[in-house]
């Protein structure tokens, strides 16, 4: 369903252009370094757990546990700075501290490839209001940067290869500059992650409830899931981020599980009582950064800083996707079949994440009056119709007012209840959307299609917007999403 908006708040570079709307001063923007894609999840819980404002001596205990690289030594001309912060995450295959009893349960056998098993990038905006996760295909077609080989020590030129080999070549520093290169966006802080860590921060949590809509069965991680909900382990969590087999997507359907797993563990941690218990904090926190690796200006200021931004953040603040691909099974000679991303559509969302743009939708609509589009063209709205639930009531005498309303709704691909209601005040002169405020984003899309419509908080409603048409009534306008296939934390989550 719809979404809502909360996020931290980036550290500045120093050679930022200034950017007129904002009065705040920036702190410092420093780079990081993620693991896995879990871990990623996990990594951005932590920075959400120390919104609860614990306290520096929680988390200044914590800058011991994290290893620390330098993934932009000797980095010269690099992208220019946006707004916002951009965290790369990534997740490696690394399996150093699994038991044997762990390996053969979860399918970790085998030798680990020392490359990145993941990877997304995190855009935290500059108003501290949103975080967009762009996860980016391990068998991306991908261009290196002259390198030597951190194994072989051999100097090589500038070649192909598949994104996810750039860490076995060059380690971070090649991954980061090969992201930069093919994104044109400055990473500012780098993130690493293992499988123990992710497995050992679900654990800490409780676990973590994943739906799926048809059974999940993998034999090469074991991971076997029937139709429905179901609370996840750190071991079962682990084997539904890494199936790739599940279904006839591979990676790219594995991606978007790591999407909704992502969700569901900022969820998780937002709303299970976490950021409210020193304790609970405390063994989380330890549990993800043991085994992180970050680069070396992301400490406990850092931390501490990013997670008092983001006291507010919620599933609905977090919104993904994967960049757009544009030709699949690329056959490269000596490479094997990769994925060619859409040069055009990808340079489009990398410069939405540059702008400090939400990627749901790139240019804005107007105030919740639903603007956008002109000469009767469809209103660009950030929430897909056909993800948002609409019950409407009649507040007016007219007759079949309600049911008209319904029916155009629908048409226009909301998901309506089809049984259309009076409203207990027959009255009404504006009409009006009541919606609980996790939702206000898909209730910002539904307004774009009620010219006129006041919108109504109504917190604890639930997911079901509530549509009251009044006397006002000026017709359903059409609107459509933005073009990056982008889904909000709470849409990903269980509802």
């Amino acid at each position: 369903m719809p979404a809502s908006p909360a996020s931290p708040r980036s550290p500045g570079s120093p050679q930022r252009r200034p950017r007129p709307s904002s009065g705040r001063p920036r702190p410092p923007v420093r780079r990081k370094k993620p693991r896995w894609a879990m871990r990623a999840v996990t990594t951005l819980s932590v920075v959400v757990l120390a919104a609860a404002g614990i306290g520096h001596a929680v988390v200044s205990s914590l800058d011991a546990d994290i290893a620390r690289v330098d993934p932009f030594k000797d980095m010269k001309n690099r992208p220019q700075a946006g707004h916002g912060m951009n965290v790369l995450l990534v997740g490696t295959d690394g399996r150093d501290g699994i038991s044997e009893a762990e390996r053969r349960q979860y399918r970790l056998g085998g030798a680990p490839c020392h490359c990145t098993d993941t990877m997304m990038i995190v855009h935290i905006s500059e108003d501290r209001e949103r975080a967009s996760v762009v996860s980016l295909p391990r068998d991306s077609y991908a261009e290196t940067p002259p390198h030597t080989d951190r194994i072989s020590g051999q100097r090589h030129g500038g070649h192909v290869i598949k994104l996810n080999a750039a860490y076995a070549e060059g380690g971070p520093n090649l991954t980061v500059r090969t992201v930069e290169r093919m994104t044109h966006l400055k990473i500012d802080h780098y993130l690493e992650i293992d499988f123990i860590s992710f497995m050992k921060t679900v654990d800490v949590l409780g676990g973590v409830e994943i739906c799926t809509p048809k059974p999940l069965k993998d034999s090469y991680t074991g991971l076997d899931l029937a139709a429905g909900t179901h609370d996840l382990s750190g071991g079962q969590a682990l084997q539904y981020v890494r199936a790739r087999h599940a279904d006839g997507s591979s990676d790219l359907g594995r991606m978007q599980r790591q999407q909704r797993f992502m969700a569901a563990l900022i969820a998780q941690s937002t709303s299970s009582g976490v950021l409210l218990n020193p304790m609970k904090f405390r063994d989380i926190t330890r549990a993800v950064l043991g085994s992180v690796r970050a680069d070396k200006e992301f400490g406990t200021g850092e931390l501490l800083d990013l997670g008092r931004a983001m006291r507010n953040f919620s599933p609905a603040s977090s919104e993904f996707t994967t960049v757009p691909i544009g030709r699949m099974g690329y056959a490269v000679k000596g490479i094997g079949s990769t994925l060619k991303w859409d040069a055009a559509k990808a340079g489009r969302l990398f410069r939405a994440l540059r702008e400090d743009e939400p990627l749901s939708v790139r240019r804005s609509t107007g105030g919740g009056g639903g603007g956008g589009g002109k000469g009767g063209a469809p209103a660009r709205v950030e929430v897909a119709p056909q993800q948002i639930r609409v019950q409407v009531e009649n507040g007016t005498l007219t007759a079949g007012l309600g049911r008209r309303v319904d029916r155009a709704l629908a048409a226009t691909g909301f998901h309506t209840t089809g049984v259309p209601v009076n409203a207990r005040v027959r009255e009404t002169r504006r009409t009006v959307i009541a919606y609980d405020p996790r939702w206000d984003r898909s209730a910002k899309s539904l307004a774009a299609a009620l010219p006129g419509s006041s919108l109504r908080s109504v917190p604890g409603q639930g997911p079901v917007l509530k549509v009251i048409v009044g006397a006002d009534h000026q017709g359903v306008r059409k609107v459509r999403v933005g073009e990056f296939g982008v889904s909000t934390g709470d849409q990903a989550g269980c509802r």
